[in-house]
Order: structure tokens, then sequence, then C-alpha cells
């Protein structure tokens, strides 16, 4: 067979046949999912997904497209990223429980595990801390296990028990048992990072380091290359207390300035949810977001424009929780399928052929 013959489209009889069964279990899931919400009075919502900006976080790259006036003036918009500012100027409005099944759009993103446009669950719970959030997910990855009739999560031969409790653990822990690497040594008090000091800590355990490389990068290659290869198998694993300026949108921890309350959500070595308690002090988080659009107009040479509202609205906003949730990732390990295009009804068009 020649190996550079083309796949079949997606909707072909026989490979849709392929597919269904992982299709049937995802609106199955959802279906669980939104009862679980509906039994924890939450109202469901939904959110435009135009705006203003997509998002401000370095490494993100948005859809652009643009409105026309009924006068014929043009208006840039981007698809949103993520339905997160959408959804916190509910509640500054005045919600308090809310969650949101939003289809969101990256570029530059394909694979087994990425898609240029994907379901991402959000849910917020205002006047309520972040560790409700990680109860939340380790129901509502237990339910989705119940629901696909499975035992154990799987991905590429890797396992974890859907029910069994979770493995919590700091990434300053992560850093030092993967690594060997004392991180928080690179963060001072006010959360600055010092780069040369991470630099020679890897050097030291024999990782690379490039001359340009920031301590952004340098904390990226380790959690890739060192700690996500050991996170959820056997039980799921959250990785708890980053960095604070690993963490844009959440607030300072109070037990340590130096980390933020974010988490993420591991199992079978794969990232499902991105948790905070959630920033609501405008000045630092235009602060923050201007950071974060200096270090992406450095890398990728282009910026996203600021959401003056969604800032305006953070006056407003209570303190809350916040969370997303990789929904397809989620169906994926629930399901056994091995790339996110088989729990995608109509995945995109492929693209740069």
């Amino acid at each position: 067979m020649n190996s550079s013959a083309k796949a079949s489209p997606w909707w072909t009889p026989s490979v849709h046949a392929d597919r269904r069964p992982f299709l049937i279990g995802r609106n199955a899931i959802q279906a669980a999912l939104r009862g679980f919400f509906a039994r924890e009075d939450f109202l469901e919502v939904d959110t435009a997904t135009l705006q203003i900006s997509p998002g401000n976080e370095a490494h993100l790259h948005a859809f652009a497209t643009e409105a026309l006036t009924t006068d014929g003036q043009r208006a840039p918009f981007y698809l949103h990223t993520s339905p997160e500012f959408a959804c916190k100027k509910l509640l500054a409005a005045g919600e308090e429980r809310i969650s949101c099944f939003a289809h969101v759009y990256r570029n530059r993103e394909r694979g087994p595990l990425h898609h240029p446009e994907f379901t991402m669950l959000e849910w917020y719970r205002a006047g309520e801390s972040y560790e409700s959030l990680m109860m939340d997910c380790v129901r509502i990855v237990a339910l989705a296990a119940e629901t696909a009739k499975t035992e154990k999560l799987a991905y590429r031969g890797g396992e974890s028990d859907p029910f069994a409790g979770p493995e919590r653990i700091s990434v300053a822990e992560a850093f030092e048992r993967h690594a060997g690497i004392d991180l928080l040594s690179s963060v001072a008090a006010g959360g600055s990072t010092d780069r040369d000091h991470l630099a020679a800590e890897m050097k030291r355990v024999g990782m690379r380091v490039a001359d340009d490389d920031g301590w952004a990068d340098l904390f990226s290659r380790v959690l890739v290359e060192k700690i996500e290869p050991h996170l959820g198998f056997g039980r799921i694993t959250i990785l708890d207390e980053y960095p604070v300026s690993e963490a844009a949108l959440a607030r300072p921890s109070a037990r340590d300035p130096r980390v933020a309350e974010r988490f993420e959500l591991y199992a079978c070595g794969v990232e499902i949810a991105n948790g905070f308690g959630e920033l609501t002090n405008a000045a630092e988080q235009r602060r923050r977001f201007e950071i974060e659009m200096a270090e992406k107009a450095r890398i990728y040479g282009e910026t996203y424009p600021l959401d003056e509202d969604f800032l305006a609205a953070l006056s407003l906003m209570p303190e809350a929780s916040g969370i997303a949730l990789g929904f397809d990732r989620l169906v994926m390990l629930a399901t056994g399928a091995s790339r996110i295009d088989q729990v995608l009804w109509a995945p995109v068009a492929e693209y740069g052929r």
C-alpha cells in the first residue's frame, strides 16, 4: 500500500462507521455532564464567538476576521480562543454558577490532541474556592467513564483509574521529583523570575538550554519533557500552584506569593483542564496582559487588543473560581479514541496541503 495515499474523508461511510461509536459516546457524555451541572444548580450559558479580543496569552494564536458596518466600515474581530471573558462578564452581571459548552478556535494547532476548532467546557463558581473545581473534576471524570461504560481512561498505552482518588502535587514538587530542579529558587517573592538561575539548574541536570530562551521557555521545556510524561498514570493528577508568571488570569496564593491559584488536570499524560482562583484586580490584570502581549510581539511579531469591557467588568466581578476543560479530550480518554478528530462529528477540513 502506498503510505502517501490520501486518507478517505471523514464522511466516507466506512470511515464514519468506525468513528460512530466514539461519537455516540460523545453525545452520551455531554448529556451526562449537562445533567451534572443542572443538579448542581448551574445555568448553562451561550456566549458569542466573535470578540474584540480573542484572549491575551502570548502563545495562543487566533483566527482573525472583520465585521462590516451598515455603511461599509470595517472593524476587526477574532474568533474567541475561550469563552472566558464573556463568562466573567456574566459573573459581573450577577450570575453565580454558570457552565458553557463553547466551540472555540485556535490557530497553529492540529494533531492527535489538537484541532483548530474544538469544544471547551467552562464553568464558574462565584464565592467558592478553586479547590471546589478540583472536586468537580474528580466527579466529572468518574461520570464520563461511567457513562462510557469503562473502568479506565486510556491513551497511547497509558491508563488511569477514573474512580481512584487523585494525586495532587505542586509544580515545584513535580520539578524536584521528576527533574531534580529547584524551581522556586528562580522566582522572587513578587513573582519576578531569574532566567539565568533556572538555566543553571537545567544545565546541572543535563537539560538543553538555548541562548535566546527566556524563563518561560525554559519552564515549558522542563514541564513538557520531564514532568508531563509522569502525570495522570494509574490515577488522575492535579498539578497545582503554578508560578505567578505562568498564571496570567489567576490570583496569587495566600500561602506563597511566588505561586498562583492555578491547577491543571492530567490523565494518561494528557492535560484535560486548567482551573483558577480568578484574578479580579483590573489594574493587575491589565499589567499581566501587557506583559503577555509584549512577549507575543517579541516572539511572533503580533499582538491582540485588550478587551476594555472585560477589564471594566472586573471591578464588579465577585471572588470566583473558574475552569476550562477540553471536552473532546475527555471523550477521547473515556471512549478509547486515539485522535481528537475521531470524536468530532464533522472535523475541520484539512488545509495547508
